[in-house]
């Protein structure tokens, strides 16, 4: 859908702007000139007649510049994504266990997906350089600069009506939303494919490997277990880390009994 939108509002577009020139002989003056341009916009190839206010002598013009490589890139790239994302929607509901046999199809999806990912951020930031170029050389200012009759005085040139390019500036955005999807998808391809997996066994096996020091070690029979030093029974009284044999218990109170 998103892909449609991209190829759509760029490929579709057609744009007109109109001059006015007002030549000092008013017979001569011609105050409604259109130039009519489109995808894939070779503006060089757009021809227009205007006055040269001498006389009734009208001389033949072009625009400038060349933008139909950006263009054109941006709208390849935006239907083969549209080619791609409709195949593969028809191969995962319907053939899902060709998709998983021998992982073979998640793999060519990954790929397929980082590789779509960049094009779209390149074919939009190509774009988007060519959209800019297209709206100066179609700028009714700049036009104007074009004709032999503005650049006497005597006679006034004037914009009447510049292109409309707002369809261009979104296309221009859903290329980069598309970028931004097919970008996030990565994540989830991957996690399809047996790199993915095979990375999750690798974790499991590791933990399973990992030395039981805590479940054997001093923490459960040496210190605190039945022959560790603080539940062994009578760790006071008997000959341990503490003091002598029963100095605690039995030699304290034999002392006392002598001397009474």
């Amino acid at each position: 859908l998103f892909a449609i939108f991209a190829f759509a509002t760029c490929g579709g577009y057609s744009g007109e702007l109109r001059l006015s020139v007002d030549c000092a002989n008013k017979s001569e003056s011609d105050l409604s000139i259109d130039i009519a341009f489109a995808y894939p916009f070779r503006l060089h190839q757009v021809n227009f007649e205007v006055p040269t206010c001498e006389g009734k002598r009208r001389e033949t013009l072009a625009l400038i510049g060349d933008f139909s490589s950006s263009a054109e890139f941006f709208v390849t790239i935006a239907v083969f994504a549209f080619l791609y994302s409709l195949a593969a929607t028809v191969v995962y509901i319907f053939f899902q266990n060709k998709y998983r046999e021998n992982n073979r199809g998640p793999l060519i999806d990954f790929i397929v997906t980082v590789v779509f990912s960049f094009l779209w951020l390149v074919s939009s930031s190509a774009w988007a350089k060519g959209l800019s170029d297209v709206k100066i050389a179609t700028d009714p200012d700049e036009v104007l600069l074009l004709m032999s009759a503005c650049k006497q005085q005597s006679n006034k040139c004037l914009p009447v009506r510049s292109p409309v390019m707002s369809s261009l500036n979104t296309s221009v955005v859903f290329g980069y939303l598309n970028f931004i999807l097919w970008a996030g998808n990565i994540w989830f391809v991957f996690k399809e494919t047996g790199w993915h997996s095979s990375g999750q066994r690798h974790a499991a096996d590791t933990m399973e490997k990992q030395p039981s020091g805590y479940n054997q070690g001093g923490y459960n029979q040496d210190s605190y277990g039945p022959a560790g030093g603080y539940n062994q029974p009578g760790s006071y009284g008997q000959v341990g880390e503490y003091g002598q044999s029963q100095s605690y218990s039995q030699s304290g109170p034999t002392s006392f009994a002598n001397q009474i």
